[in-house]
């Protein structure tokens, strides 16, 4: 069985750095993802390279971390008074803060500057502007009715 336009798609991926550096791993958790072609949660240019995949197959992507997380915004970036932050927190360009969300869970925003009274913090993912290598195993495939 291979992926389809109309396949659902159960994968575990590795993202990695051009170095070749781990960022990310679903093996971590050692939870595989669905991924279910044509709902827009992948990109074309994902989809167009997967499609063809078996059961069992690992492809190797390198592609664009936009192409893969979403572009970056300059809508996600947001300038914070500095008192909104506990005192004894230390605020250093780079830095990675968990910010609770409204209704639950929590959101990752990198500290990108500070400057007085302001905290520049970006909520882009911090892959998006950099080459990546994604490898693909194709765990099981499902063709949707």
């Amino acid at each position: 069985m291979k992926i389809e336009a109309n396949s659902k798609a159960l994968v575990h991926f590795n993202i990695l750095l051009k170095d070749g550096s781990a960022a990310d791993s679903t093996r971590v958790g050692g939870k595989p993802v669905w991924f279910i072609f044509g709902d827009g949660s992948l990109t074309d240019k994902v989809e167009s390279q997967l499609l063809g995949a078996e059961k069992g197959e690992t492809r190797k992507l390198e592609i664009h971390g936009s192409d893969f997380f979403g572009p970056a915004s300059p809508d996600n970036i947001h300038f914070m008074d500095i008192n909104q932050f506990p005192v004894d927190l230390k605020l250093e360009e780079g830095s990675i803060i968990a910010f609770e969300q409204m209704g639950g869970g929590a959101i990752p925003g990198m500290v990108r500057e500070v400057k007085g009274h302001s905290v520049k913090v970006d909520f882009n993912h911090p892959l998006a502007d950099q080459d990546i290598i994604v490898e693909v195993d194709v765990v099981d495939i499902r063709h949707q009715e």
